[in-house]
């Protein structure tokens, strides 16, 4: 006799058979029943029960000859590559495919977490705030950030909740290193290009790692380049604009009272170099 295969949506709906159909107008679409502790879908943020979802992406997977490293919405088949859930208002919890649910090492900090948070939020107009069209104005490009490495040691580990991922901040450092020491040898190019050059340098060397997150990353990277400050102050800057509150970082200065200027532009002229 020949076995018909099931598709995952009616395996699960079985699973719940039992249930009463729900007068939830918004139901999880899998089970059909109320939703029970809400996930969401890290690209198109459709929403599922968690077991619903978690059990729907681990029969898929199990339908492949290796493990799948993201998954399409069974609802508009967008690519994804992880599950939100547990959100309390403040914070969350993420899954990505392929690794067991609810395994954190103990590397992954509250920083970690307010580092992933932020990949959530809107930074407004934060960018405005730490002068990032000053950094590139005035071509501060060109000095050694110091600071960078940690900084990218712990955003990769946020975003990949990877403790070992040295070999991608090298990766991403080395890059970055590499363009400054062409834009030291040639100076006449003019900042916009240096500009495009570090954001198409860095989303290439980033996109193999972090996917769909990427194009954020770079952004981000660029806010602290710009920003001209250590991770400690660049944590408290960013956590106060966005009004947040976050164990572990200092909160007795109010953003506006933070110099408006980073330190790496003091010596820097008002003017444009027009003499004025």
């Amino acid at each position: 006799m020949e076995t018909v295969s099931q598709s995952p949506s009616v395996m699960m709906a079985e699973d719940r058979s039992s249930t009463e159909p729900s007068s939830d107008p918004n139901p999880c679409p899998i089970c059909l029943a109320s939703v029970v502790e809400e996930s969401y879908l890290d690209q198109c943020f459709h929403k599922f029960c968690f077991n619903c979802i978690v059990r729907w992406t681990s029969i898929v997977a199990s339908k492949r000859s290796c493990a799948p490293s993201s998954f399409k919405c069974p609802l508009c088949k967008t690519e994804n590559f992880s599950i939100i859930y547990g959100y309390d208002g403040t914070s969350f919890q993420q899954h990505y495919i392929g690794r067991s649910v609810r395994n954190r090492s103990d590397f992954f900090s509250e920083a970690h977490r307010y580092r992933l948070k932020c990949y959530y939020s809107d930074p407004g107009n934060l960018a405005d705030k730490l002068q990032v069209s000053r950094y590139w104005k005035f071509r501060k490009y060109l000095q050694q950030n110091h600071f960078l490495p940690n900084w990218l040691r712990r955003e990769i580990q946020a975003l990949m909740q990877e403790e070992d991922v040295d070999i991608i901040m090298h990766h991403v450092v080395g890059v970055i290193d590499s363009l400054r020491r062409n834009w030291l040898k040639n100076s006449r190019n003019s900042t916009e290009t240096a500009q495009k050059e570090f954001r198409l340098s860095v989303s290439e060397a980033a996109r193999p790692f972090l996917t769909g997150r990427t194009e954020r990353f770079v952004n981000e990277s660029e806010l602290f380049l710009a920003s001209g400050l250590n991770i400690d102050a660049f944590d408290k800057a960013y956590t106060e604009h966005l009004g947040w509150k976050i164990p572990g970082i200092e909160h007795d200065e109010p953003l506006e009272h933070i110099p408006a200027v980073p330190y790496l532009y003091i010596l820097d002229e008002d003017s444009d170099g027009d003499g004025n």
